[in-house]
């Protein structure tokens, strides 16, 4: 039997909230290690991701306050997104394909975990994960 994304998600990950400020989302990014968290509404609702790309490019590049701009502001609205239950290899199909390094993983409109290509390399045969993240580098700059 294959392994669910649940086998593997990080459970109740960082959040941060619309309306918190930029700088809020880069603290949390700080203190969790990551280049990207998702952004919530109300009751844990995904509403987006926000990286630490699209701070530099879509606040400092552009010359906002990133005290004033919220994380709902300059998050990527559309992001792909993972359920518990799905098998783990559809899940790593879609990071491939979307070239995305962390799937959230949601359970009705719910954030309740996280894919990162980091732990999942430590969950797949080595030939699978070399291949993912061959897949995710692949089209970046």
């Amino acid at each position: 039997m294959s392994k669910m994304v649940r086998d593997v998600m990080t459970v109740d990950p960082r959040t941060v909230d619309l309306n918190d400020s930029v700088v809020d989302a880069a603290r949390i990014m700080e203190e969790e290690h990551v280049g990207s968290i998702p952004v919530v509404g109300s009751d844990n609702v995904l509403a987006g991701m926000i990286t630490d790309r699209d701070i530099v490019l879509r606040v400092v590049a552009a010359g906002k306050d990133p005290r004033s701009t919220t994380a709902g502001e300059v998050a990527t609205k559309q992001v792909s997104s993972a359920y518990p239950d799905e098998p783990l290899d559809e899940a790593l199909e879609q990071m491939a394909y979307r070239q995305v390094r962390r799937l959230p993983v949601i359970e009705d409109d719910r954030v309740v975990g996280i894919i990162a290509q980091a732990e999942v390399v430590h969950e797949v045969k080595d030939k699978k994960a070399g291949q993912l993240v061959d897949e995710i580098w692949q089209a970046r700059p």
